[in-house]
């Protein structure tokens, strides 16, 4: 089996918005991502606009080919774009305006009566529906009574921590993992993942989707886009690998 690898193309906007230029464009980016083995194309687009705008979203919808998946937090507005745009799937994630990046996951369980009916609007609409969530079980129980399809595990935790403390968050998640999958959602992670974590990600069976942005972006300044994507699809088939030990 392989793993689906899904670009996020936020962070070439941001570069773009850090000069108000119109290059580099994260559309032009999304082709490269594809032709270099991409799956998919992820793009967040935020509340105030920071790096993907609206004009953004509308041309992935146009241009992309494989996949694309709109990350939106659960508010009317991006409700109201998200059915107009109608992208592949829609990843619902918490947004904090003076947050850096998400930090954590979207709470389903305490929000389920407000997240709820951007869902059934969603699943109504034959839009995919995935939920970024902690990596707890309470969480994926959640997502699975909200209709979900598919549940994204926040890896933040485990990318920030090191020795025993990683070993303890990478437990949590593939217990989260094989809970999810038992209910019959499908299984994606992302949060600060990069080329030299990923494969113990890749390695947890029922994982068949990662979201990665800000690290290959990040490589890509080093060696170029499609060699970035190319070799975090290496790391992934490292840790696919694994699963046969």
């Amino acid at each position: 089996m392989t793993i689906r690898l899904h670009v996020n193309v936020d962070h070439v906007a941001t570069v773009r918005n850090a000069r108000g230029t119109v290059y580099p464009d994260p559309v032009f980016a999304a082709a490269v991502c594809e032709r270099a083995g991409a799956d998919g194309i992820t793009a967040h687009l935020r509340e105030d606009r920071r790096h993907i705008n609206d004009a953004d979203v509308e041309r992935l919808r146009e241009r992309i080919t494989t996949f694309f998946n709109l990350e939106m937090a659960p508010t009317e507005e991006m409700l109201r774009i998200a059915l107009k745009v109608r992208p592949d799937a829609v990843t619902l994630v918490p947004e904090r305006r003076e947050e850096r990046t998400t930090e954590g996951g979207l709470d389903v369980v305490r929000g389920a009566s407000t997240v709820g009916p951007v869902c059934r609007r969603l699943i109504e609409a034959g839009i995919k529906l995935s939920l970024f969530i902690a990596a707890d079980e309470a969480q994926v129980e959640a997502s699975h009574d909200l209709g979900a399809a598919q549940i994204e595990l926040h890896t933040g935790e485990y990318c920030n921590a090191t020795g025993k403390g990683r070993r303890e968050q990478l437990a949590l998640l593939v217990r989260a993992a094989q809970r999810a999958s038992a209910r019959g959602l499908e299984v994606a992670a992302g949060h600060g993942l990069t080329r030299h974590n990923v494969t113990d990600i890749a390695a947890i069976g029922p994982v068949a989707e990662v979201n990665i942005g800000h690290s290959i972006v990040a490589d890509a300044v080093f060696g170029g886009l499609d060699s970035a994507v190319r070799d975090m699809r290496a790391a992934l088939e490292r840790g696919i690998a694994l699963r046969n030990l």
